[in-house]
């Protein structure tokens, strides 16, 4: 085994953010920050086209009250709806939809419901106007709680206000399980993740 001094003379490959392409060093943080998870928003424009896109930039932001955030990197549609509109849902998908969540990536025009594209069925929703994913097991509805502009994304923050799962991926705590969702997750390059093994560790 290697000890602490060993590890810390091993050679490391440098990557300067102001010397290589942005495009170049994109690919490092997102080959570097994994597994990611992802959030598949479904908004509705102003006009009432239905929109879907998947996006892995996405975490909990807050949880009183209780907001989720992604990034989009530019002006999306999603970015345009949720400003216009200041309503979407955030999906949850399985294993087996990765490729309909990567067909929702595509750079559809605007005026095209990624939810007919692709053969997905919209579900409608309990507190927002904008429909779920059916297929999807989870789904966050969201209010636009904040839109930040950072470089060259916008952070979108969304208040939840009401979230459904469906009962057959809740474990007997009722939260939902690890295993039985599926959850994938995307890592570098074109590689997705699936569902990994895992480990219990109780906080100290």
């Amino acid at each position: 085994m290697q000890n602490r001094a060993g590890i810390a003379a091993t050679a490391r490959a440098r990557f300067d953010p102001t010397s290589v392409k942005s495009s170049s060093f994109y690919h490092l943080m997102t080959a570097s920050v994994v597994p990611r998870p992802i959030a598949w928003v479904s908004s509705r424009s102003a006009d009432g086209i239905l929109n879907l896109a998947p996006y892995s930039f996405f975490t909990v932001a807050s949880t009183r009250p209780p907001i989720l955030q992604f990034t989009s990197m530019g002006h999306k549609d999603s970015w345009r709806n949720i400003t216009e509109t200041g309503e979407f849902v955030v999906n949850i998908g399985t294993e087996t939809l990765i490729d309909e969540m990567n067909a929702t990536s595509a750079a559809f025009e605007s005026a095209v419901d990624e939810f007919d594209a692709v053969g997905l069925t919209p579900q409608d929703s309990m507190a927002v106007s904008v429909p779920g994913v059916a297929e999807a097991p989870i789904a966050f509805e969201c209010v636009k709680h904040l839109i930040l502009e950072v470089g060259n994304c916008s952070l979108i923050l969304g208040r939840v206000v009401n979230a459904t799962v469906r009962e057959e991926v809740l474990a007997d705590d009722g939260l939902p399980d690890f295993e039985k969702l599926g959850a994938p997750s995307r890592l570098g390059r074109t590689e997705w993740g699936l569902t990994p093994p895992t480990v219990l560790r109780e906080r100290p």
